[in-house]
């Protein structure tokens, strides 16, 4: 049957590591290939979810300009849907965002306001709210860390997905926090389902780092729709880990992902030792949130480990 564009959001597939867990028998280590979005990237679920929900509360009409910040993908998101149903957009987000993010940005047509990158996303937050409060009436403000129609896209989809593919089977579920509407949403519909599962969440283990689209939580402005309540514990990612993690997806199991997909398999695969330690099994799920093509400028591929 044929879709438009946005119709192939969702229903990605889920992947099973078998080379990255060789060694931990009992432990099964499943992705979510999120880059399969024809935005690619997690962010089309939250980002259509958005903008659906503002057109039927209204708030979203063709005179408007859509605006938001973001690190890159939910920007792209919002870019292509936009394209696809004829808004304008405009986005503000952080200077040092990657340039093959910038440019796929303005391939669809969408308007940057760049902000300063030793600021980061909290910077680009900061910028959008002082654009939108000087001309409402001109924009349409979806505002993706507070709006509960992000993590709600996951309560819907993301979360019924993996339990689908597991067939219930799922026992821990990890994810990085950003807008925390991935972990949000899916972990309220995994803890509503499955019985007993264990969701944990991570995060990069300080204010500076190279985890683009990720939060340090005590250093930055938290997301409104963040609930800390709801994850078992925390685990604290180095960047330096998740860039390992990209090349040995690259080279073990033929995945090209971004960054951020390479800290969450870093993450199941530490939560994979600790469940072995005990003698126990585990069918672990993560995030792979957008593929490698946004970060192929960046230096680790060049470094010899």
């Amino acid at each position: 049957m044929a879709h438009d564009v946005i119709g192939n959001i969702g229903n990605t597939p889920l992947l099973r590591l078998g080379r990255v867990t060789a060694e931990l028998p009992g432990i099964e280590i499943y992705a979510k290939a999120e880059y399969f979005n024809p935005g690619g990237s997690v962010k089309d679920r939250p980002a259509l979810n958005m903008i659906l929900e503002g057109e039927r509360a209204g708030l979203l009409t063709p005179d408007k300009v859509l605006i938001d910040s973001t690190s890159g993908n939910t920007g792209i998101a919002y870019a292509m849907i936009g394209a696809a149903r004829g808004y304008r957009i405009k986005l503000c987000l952080p200077k040092n965002a990657s340039p093959e993010r910038k440019l796929i940005l303005k391939a669809y047509g969408a308007e940057l306001v760049l902000t300063p990158a030793d600021e980061g996303s909290d910077g680009a937050i900061r910028k959008v709210r002082e654009i939108y409060s000087s001309e409402p009436d001109r924009y349409f403000y979806p505002d993706q860390y507070s709006n509960d129609a992000n993590w709600q896209a996951h309560f819907n989809t993301t979360g019924p997905e993996i339990i689908e593919q597991t067939e219930g089977r799922v026992t821990h579920f990890v994810a990085l926090l950003g807008t925390s509407g991935t972990f949000v949403g899916t972990t309220r519909r995994l803890q509503q389902d499955v019985p007993g599962v264990d969701c944990i969440s991570a995060q990069p283990s300080t204010g500076f780092h190279g985890l683009e689209g990720t939060k340090h939580m005590p250093t930055a402005i938290v997301p409104r729709i963040y609930d800390d309540t709801l994850a078992s514990r925390n685990l604290w990612i180095e960047t330096e880990d998740a860039y390992r993690m990209v090349k040995r997806l690259a080279r073990e199991e033929g995945l090209l992902v971004g960054i951020s997909s390479g800290g969450n398999v870093h993450a199941a695969l530490t939560i994979a030792k600790e469940v072995q330690a005990l003698g126990k099994k585990a069918v672990i799920v993560t995030i792979l949130c957008d593929g490698a093509d946004k970060y192929l400028s960046e230096h680790f591929w060049n470094n010899p480990e």
